[in-house]
């Protein structure tokens, strides 16, 4: 089974870069991480995994994210939760499997609120519900909080690469699709959550408080004890491979 590509046009002239396997559904869907892109090691893993059992799976990079266009800075929870959509909506077909990592976990969350009667499952790695909010503003030490109300902008340091640009605009839209401030988060469908323990980005107690929160019963939350925020390892992999065959029939 091979894997095309192509773009979504979206209404104000971006656009998406998407890559597809089909086959059998439901499909999988993988929305990855901030700053991240559609060629990392879990989302490269999960289309071998497709092409290798016959089935249909989409990954795609967001608004100012890896092949899409745009530009990084922009970019906002509400936008690249309208990415999610609307690539549901013009690619996939029926129900779909959400898978993920990072943002892709909180994505992944407002997505299925958003389109109960489509997500059939989801699968979150190291989800990072309202981490803008709760992770990275607390975070944000006296010269990036000057910077911020200086210029808008902050460039935060990065373990991963070039420091990404925090914006003012980013934080204050993350606080409006804040999630764990309810008494539950309304998804009922199956959740699997694999967290690593030494993750230093996502505390393995904020990936708890979400499993905790979703209101559904099926809920397995996976402590990956010495697991990175990554889980990129072919331990890890195994890992989630296993995790999304649980959640497709």
């Amino acid at each position: 089974m091979s894997e095309t590509s192509g773009f979504l046009e979206r209404p104000d002239g971006e656009r998406l870069a998407w890559r597809k396997v089909d086959g059998r559904g439901p499909a999988v869907v993988w929305l990855g991480g901030f700053k991240s892109d559609m060629t990392g090691t879990k989302a490269q893993a999960l289309a071998d995994w497709a092409r290798a059992t016959g089935r249909a799976y989409l990954r795609f990079d967001y608004f100012g994210h890896g092949e899409s266009s745009g530009a990084f800075a922009r970019g906002t929870i509400t936008r690249w939760r309208e990415d999610a959509l609307a690539v549901l909506d013009a690619l996939t077909e029926g129900e779909v499997v959400l898978v993920g990592s990072s943002m892709g976990g909180w994505i992944a969350c407002l997505a299925a609120m958003a389109a109960p009667a489509r997500v059939k499952a989801l699968v979150l790695i190291a989800p990072a519900p309202d981490f803008t909010e709760k992770l990275m503003k607390p975070a944000i030490p006296p010269q990036g909080l000057a910077d911020l109300a200086r210029d808008g902008v902050w460039l935060r340091p990065s373990e991963y690469g070039e420091p990404y640009p925090i914006t003012q605009s980013l934080l204050e839209d993350g606080a409006r699709w804040s999630i764990l401030e309810a008494q539950e988060v309304p998804i009922e469908v199956p959740v699997r959550v694999l967290q690593g323990g030494e993750d230093p980005d996502v505390p393995w107690a904020h990936a708890l408080q979400l499993a905790q929160a979703i209101k559904g019963s099926d809920v397995v939350f996976t402590l990956v004890k010495d697991g990175d925020h990554r889980l990129s390892r072919p331990q890890d992999i195994a890992r989630l491979i296993a995790a999304v065959e649980e959640v497709v029939p």
